[in-house]
């Protein structure tokens, strides 16, 4: 019995997402569940899988050529034996794509999952040069992936946890009157706000691996267009705010909420509060159960990180319920300079230091500073001058002197 299966058998091909692949796409996708979608329950459904066939044609027309939509879908596949045995989708997560982030890695079962995991992420890691930091979100129950995402380099960031309220607690929250005075909403004119509210409510480490600007807070047109028309295909209306101090002049907290209006999907909350103006929790908590009210009953879903203790300590207060637990992890990839022989081996000292080389050739003197040392040349002196060691030294030191004539 072969414990150790040869290279042959393993190592696996890995090229780009073809159109040919949708079936197999369709099929790994079943196996595991999106980490931008925690709340999904059933599996089997895949927005993305389904609205992938009708827009595959123009995700790959704008992959061709640079604009803010060319990386919305980067996909990898392992095929081994004519099969397409593992897939996995990676997208930028800032906008100078110096962070990227794994969004999915399906494998079949049937094969090595460790094996073909790990090539998928290996080729993310060589052929995407301009990410320094790669990161991901995976359920701390999925041994299996965190056992190979550890393999390859992942370490813990940040646990969080999604909360889950329940309509019947949106409507009694929908019953106080919030608070919040300056709540404006939200455009581009206050990237700089959103992006220094972002900046203070996280880490030094958080922020370093997420590596946020201002470009990041900011909306383009062709994005807006495209977010237009997937929030109309799933059903969603998105409202956004933020709270302006007017003495500091700055945002001090920040919430975006996806409504469902048919009320097949629950509706996506994300929250940021300012740490010294934690009082804005439940305001703003309450400023989005009225939100909902407009819409069909359905739960509300938002994230805590563990370094939002005040969070999660209301969150607990008013009845919420932890849904599901994951860990963010990150891995920072610094890329080794190949070194160019065919370029530096051709390069002299004599055509780099021209200006340190003598203007004519120096003419000999008289005078020998090695002396009875010039009987003891090297081995290559001999061969090159013709029977020099034959010469008597008084005979060289003559004809080596200049004609006084």
């Amino acid at each position: 019995m072969n414990l150790f299966p040869s290279p042959n058998q393993t190592q696996a091909t890995i090229r780009a997402f073809q159109y040919r692949d949708l079936e197999a796409f369709e099929r790994l996708s079943q196996l595991t569940q999106p980490v931008d979608e925690p709340w999904r329950e059933d599996r089997t459904i895949d927005p993305e899988t389904k609205q992938l066939r009708l827009w595959y044609g123009l995700l790959r027309f704008l992959s061709w050529f640079p604009n803010p939509c060319q990386h919305l879908f980067n996909t990898y596949v392992a095929e081994q034996g004519g099969q397409v045995q593992g897939v996995i989708r990676v997208s930028p997560f800032n906008r100078t794509r110096s962070t990227w982030q794994v969004k999915r890695v399906s494998v079949d079962p049937s094969t090595s999952s460790s094996s073909i995991g790990s090539q998928l992420l290996r080729y993310c890691f060589e052929t995407i040069w301009e990410a320094r930091t790669w990161v991901l979100e995976v359920n701390v129950n999925d041994k299996d992936d965190l056992a190979l995402y550890r393999q390859n380099g992942f370490q813990p960031l940040a646990k969080i946890t999604y909360w889950s309220v329940e309509p019947e607690l949106l409507a009694d929250l929908a019953q106080s009157v919030a608070d919040v005075p300056n709540l404006l909403p939200v455009s581009n004119a206050d990237a700089q706000l959103l992006y220094q509210l972002d900046t203070v409510s996280m880490p030094p480490q958080v922020r370093q691996v997420f590596d946020r600007h201002i470009l990041d807070f900011q909306t383009n047109v062709i994005r807006a267009i495209v977010d237009g028309v997937r929030q109309w295909l799933d059903g969603i209306e998105q409202v956004s705010g933020y709270v302006f101090e007017p003495q500091r002049k700055a945002a001090i907290g920040y919430f975006q909420i996806q409504l469902c209006r048919d009320g097949g999907q629950p509706h996506q909350a994300e929250l940021t509060v300012h740490p010294a103006y934690t009082w804005l929790y439940p305001e703003l908590l309450c400023q989005m159960a009225q939100l909902v009210q407009d819409f069909p009953p359905q739960s509300l879903r938002l994230a805590s990180v563990d370094y939002q203790p005040e969070r999660e300590a209301y969150l607990q207060k008013v009845g919420a319920e932890p849904v599901e637990h994951t860990l963010l992890m990150s891995r920072s990839v610094w890329h080794k300079l190949r070194e160019s022989k065919t370029i530096a081996e051709p390069l002299q000292w004599s055509e780099v230091l021209q200006s340190l080389q003598p203007s004519r050739k120096p003419v000999p003197g008289g005078m020998s500073w090695l002396g009875p040392m010039e009987h003891h040349q090297t081995h290559d002196d001999q061969t090159s001058t013709a029977d020099s060691s034959k010469i008597p030294p008084q005979t060289i030191a003559e004809s080596s002197a200049p004609d006084p004539n």
